[in-house]
């Protein structure tokens, strides 16, 4: 089970940018389409309180939106 998780959508350049970025790092992750799968959509809900995209859950934080430097934080915490 990979330890990074991304829910995006196709459409949103925000989770694009997030994707590539975490590729850029060479994170492996696990994209979730929550276009596609309302399951995943309404658990990201429940634990994020946000409807907007992306979310990146890494380890057991998640964090809303592409910040970069929490993002960073959390990697260094998993690798």
């Amino acid at each position: 089970m990979a330890k990074v998780k991304v829910y995006s959508t196709p459409t949103c350049p925000w989770c694009i940018k997030l994707k590539d970025y975490l590729k850029s790092k060479k994170v492996d992750f696990e994209n979730i389409d929550v276009s596609k799968d309302k399951e995943a959509a309404m658990d990201m809900v429940k634990k994020t309180g946000q409807m907007g995209v992306p979310v990146a859950l890494i380890g057991e934080v998640y964090i809303v939106g592409f910040d970069q430097a929490k993002i960073d934080e959390e990697i260094a915490k998993i690798q």
